[in-house]
């Protein structure tokens, strides 16, 4: 966005060259959009560029995906793309969406809509449209129903949505109500524009959200899961998480998020677990590189488990034991309830069942054995889990901190001595199935692996061990347990 649109956007002019300035910017994708707009200009139809690109384009990050509407039919934007176009889709055509493929772009090409809902699920009863105006009206937000013509550059914002992107401001273009009562996924479509492009949602559109926050049952677990992932993922997914909770849209999908309102800290550092989780979930985002959505889910959910332990001790303080047991099996239950990928959950799952470890590394206790099983059980999730493991660290007693970061890094130091010293990424009996069956004279089966796991749990308390070594315990572990006599 130019700094004229950012400093000064009330201004009718500057609000002018905001335009040019996303022309411009429309130019590096022009020899493609223009060449496609003269295709539909000489078989007698509009097309417009439309939607998120153009307020992409305004924003100065439009990417390789545009979308554009037309008065033209299905069936006649195929017959003018067709020989253009590198290859050609038509997954979207039931909703009047040709795709197609041009120089590296992927242009997806809708038909004016002016379409109805069945107010029972989010699908559209299709109806095709005429006029651009009205098509734009049905969109999700203001700043999302702008429209520039193809090849013209002509600049289409009956609904202010330019002057709503340079407010940073989410307005629907008709009544908010109206808009979530045809499609409730737009409530949650706007906590994650706030997350992404951090923008302030209007009150009257937070009102609604709050009113119609039952609606949010109408949608399918996967299209919410896809939205909310979007926003987690988002620059500012704080300011979204807490749109979510205060309009109670959160406890229709997430409710552990709200719940955790409930709950005091039993280090009384924060107003309740709620606060210290979004701290948490900063914490992490700093130590990323890029979106890590695993990372950040188990910031997110890593003290879940708290209101379902909570306890009070006779001096008063409150305690959570084994709430990272309780919050990964209720982890693992939510992320299973929005259809996330079993791979996903897995590790979200392993690393709440792990941010508790570390603590009580400091009193000196562990050995070189708990070293190991640390590693081995925390697995290639191990970086996650140190950055887990250090944004839960949000007291606000400062030796207290500094204490706990010099214990960590005393973990990691120690953590990469051993491992120099042994291959702590694969540890492994010290002696495989093949040794086993031989020195013990059993075919394949149960008990192969029983000793499988009883040489893996020596290594990880012993540490690696000579090979006469390793096949005296085998035999000692098989006569105890009378595999042989």
């Amino acid at each position: 966005m130019s700094e004229a649109f950012a400093s000064h956007a009330a201004d009718r002019r500057e609000l002018t060259a905001a335009q040019r300035n996303a022309v411009a910017e429309l130019l590096r994708v022009s020899p493609v959009a223009d060449e496609l707009g003269r295709r539909f200009a000489r078989a007698g139809h509009e097309l417009h560029l439309v939607g998120g690109s153009v307020r992409d384009a305004l924003l100065g990050r439009l990417g390789e995906d545009l979308d554009f509407c037309t008065d033209a039919h299905p069936d006649q934007t195929i017959k003018i793309v067709r020989g253009w176009a590198e290859s050609i889709w038509e997954t979207g055509r039931e909703f009047g969406t040709i795709g197609c493929q041009r120089d590296g772009l992927r242009l997806e090409i809708t038909t004016f809509r002016a379409e109805a809902y069945d107010q029972v699920s989010r699908n559209p009863i299709v109806v095709y449209g005429t006029c651009l105006v009205d098509d734009l009206k049905r969109r999700d937000f203001t700043v999302n129903a702008m429209a520039v013509s193809v090849p013209e550059h002509r600049f289409t914002d009956p609904y202010g949505g330019l002057a709503d992107l340079a407010a940073k401001v989410i307005r629907t273009p008709g009544t908010p109500r109206e808009s979530f009562g045809d499609d409730p996924l737009r409530m949650l479509r706007a906590a994650r524009f706030a997350a992404q492009l951090r923008f302030t949602v209007h009150p009257d559109v937070r009102e609604a959200m709050t009113r119609m926050a039952a609606d949010l049952d109408r949608i399918t677990a996967e299209r919410i899961r896809d939205e909310f992932t979007k926003l987690l993922c988002g620059a500012d997914p704080i300011t979204g998480l807490r749109l979510l909770v205060d309009t109670g849209l959160a406890e229709r999908f997430l409710p552990e998020l709200t719940g955790l309102k409930l709950e005091i800290d039993e280090h009384a550092q924060h107003k309740d677990v709620y606060e210290h989780t979004l701290t948490v979930v900063s914490n992490a985002m700093s130590m990323e590189d890029g979106c890590d959505f695993v990372l950040r889910m188990a910031a997110l959910m890593h003290d879940v488990g708290k209101p379902a332990t909570k306890a009070v001790g006779p001096d008063g303080r409150v305690s959570f034991h084994h709430h990272e047991v309780v919050g990964a099996r209720l982890t693992k239950a939510r992320m299973k309830a929005l259809r996330y990928p079993k791979d996903v959950t897995a590790q979200v799952v392993k690393l709440v069942g792990l941010h508790l470890r570390f603590y009580g590394y400091g009193r000196g206790e562990w050995t070189d054995s708990a070293v190991r099983r640390y590693v081995t059980d925390a697995g290639d999730l191990l970086s996650r889990l140190h950055k887990l493991t250090r944004s839960d660290c949000t007291t606000r007693n400062r030796r207290k901190a500094a204490q706990l970061a010099t214990d960590y890094d005393a973990l990691e130091e120690r953590i990469a001595r051993i491992a120099a010293e042994e291959d702590l990424a694969r540890v492994r009996p010290d002696l495989d199935g093949n040794a086993i069956m031989e020195l013990l004279g059993v075919p394949p089966g149960p008990v192969v692996g029983k000793a499988w796991q009883h040489l893996k749990e020596l290594r990880l308390e012993r540490g690696p061990l000579e090979r006469d070594e390793a096949e005296a315990e085998l035999l000692r572990w098989a006569r105890e347990q009378r595999v042989i006599s």
